[in-house]
């Protein structure tokens, strides 16, 4: 049969009105990949030293000037990267510079299902170019993009991470002396109470001696670190609660309006707050799924059943909320989402309590978000008493 395309036809667009560029980003190097107007199909590509934000301005003032040589005008650059290790400070800067910057996720982006999928950095930076032209172009849910923080929005969750870290270290360490004390038969001492030093040198092990010198020794510098660690604590709680004090007669923040309710208190409300509700959702999809607890559905022909949640989202959210419905269930019983839990958990019998209490946070997030961006209030929700 005659061919009836034209003889000019490609596969890739080349009547392009910008400069399209992907960064794939390491410690060591940086990988540009570029398309640009009037240089065909062929992709160019350079490298670069990890960090040399220079090196990398440059490259894109060359890319514009060889551009401008074929066709005589100036072209924007449109430049994309994945969300790493790098955080947004190459975004910021790009932007700074005029360039048109965009941040993927790269859980979204489509990928071969091939058994054994080929994967280098020549061939991830062309299929970010690929992914930013078809996003350009208007193609419907072919990435998901994210919404970079501002420095100010970046800097003020540190408060509650930094909190769980030591928390952790806390945990660590009390654990590690009660493990030496219970390898001699001491079951019944806690290093977190006043009396921890008093304490340590009246012990006596499970038969009747003196707690060995180089272990006493070892448990002391132990101690050293706990009170180190519960002084940074203190540091840090203090820092959160000024982000709950209102500054001025300025509207209360979605953390204030939180910690009014019974049974959130000031870690839970600067979390919820510092982690998801300083942002701008349309609609509860939008919510639910950036928690992670957006359902997952599995459908095809006969087929038709949930898979639970997709778990994509915010990992801090998501077990802040699970954590959050069931003190719900707790301290607010007689909301009207305490009572849907408990009608269907009743309901099934007393069975599938951990699936539910799912939904349930799901719910609660959803209502939180209307609360704080609406002024919706909770039906049924009690309010914290002076």
């Amino acid at each position: 049969m005659e061919d009836q395309q034209p003889q000019d036809y490609s596969a890739i667009r080349t009547d392009l009105g910008a400069i399209f560029v992907s960064l794939e980003l390491s410690r060591s190097t940086w990988l540009i990949t570029s398309l640009s107007p009037g240089a065909g199909e062929k992709l160019s590509k350079h490298s670069t030293q990890a960090g040399d934000i220079a090196a990398l301005l440059a490259r894109f003032a060359q890319l514009q000037q060889k551009a401008s040589a074929r066709l005589g005008r100036v072209f924007p650059i449109i430049a994309i990267q994945e969300a790493g290790l790098d955080g947004f400070w190459i975004h910021r800067v790009l932007e700074s510079e005029a360039v048109e910057s965009h941040v993927v996720d790269a859980a979204s982006i489509l990928t071969s299902r091939r058994r054994r999928q080929a994967k280098t950095d020549r061939i991830d930076g062309e299929t970010l170019v690929r992914t930013l032209l078809a996003y350009k172009r208007g193609e419907p849910r072919v990435c998901s993009m994210v919404r970079p923080p501002t420095a100010d929005e970046e800097d003020r969750r540190r408060v509650c991470r930094e909190r769980k870290t030591l928390l952790a270290e806390r945990i660590e360490h009390t654990n590690r002396i009660k493990g030496l004390l219970c390898a001699q038969g001491v079951f019944d001492y806690d290093p977190l109470l006043r009396n921890r030093r008093a304490r340590l040198d009246d012990l006596q092990t499970g038969d009747g001696r003196p707690l060995p010198t180089r272990l006493k020794a070892q448990i002391s510098r132990e101690l050293d670190r706990i009170e180190l660690l519960m002084a940074q604590l203190k540091i840090v709680e203090a820092e959160r609660d000024v982000l709950l004090e209102p500054a001025g007669e300025t509207a209360p923040t979605p953390a204030m309006m939180l910690a009014q309710l019974k049974g959130i208190g000031s870690q839970i409300a600067t979390i919820l707050w510092s982690e998801a509700l300083y942002r701008h959702f349309d609609n509860r999809r939008q919510v639910a799924a950036y928690a992670g607890l957006a359902p997952t559905p599995w459908k095809s022909g006969s087929i038709d059943h949930e898979q639970g949640v997709s778990r994509s989202g915010n990992p801090r959210l998501r077990t802040t909320m699970i954590q959050v419905a069931w003190l719900w269930t707790r301290h607010q019983p007689a909301s009207a989402l305490s009572l849907w839990f408990q009608e269907r958990v009743q309901r099934n019998g007393g069975r599938m309590r951990k699936s539910t209490i799912v939904a349930l946070a799901r719910k609660l997030l959803v209502a939180f978000w209307k609360y704080v961006s609406s002024g919706v209030v909770i039906e049924g929700a009690v309010m914290q008493t002076a």
